[in-house]
């Protein structure tokens, strides 16, 4: 599945590696599990949903 991911102030969605998004998660919310909060993201994104999380958003 591609991951893609967008801040709030762009327009468009860029193709993002899990490496990458993991860094972004960190952050975004540094307090936080990223890897099991991409976990999170990923299952969410396979139903086709959008997640935001601080001021990025990630979709598939």
């Amino acid at each position: 599945m591609s991951l893609y991911t967008q801040y709030t102030y762009e327009k468009k969605w860029t193709k993002t590696s899990e490496k990458e998004a993991l860094r972004m998660i960190s952050e975004e919310m540094p307090e936080t599990d990223a890897e099991g909060t991409l976990a999170y993201i990923l299952n969410e994104i396979s139903k086709g949903k959008t997640i935001t999380l601080g001021e990025c958003r990630f979709k598939g």
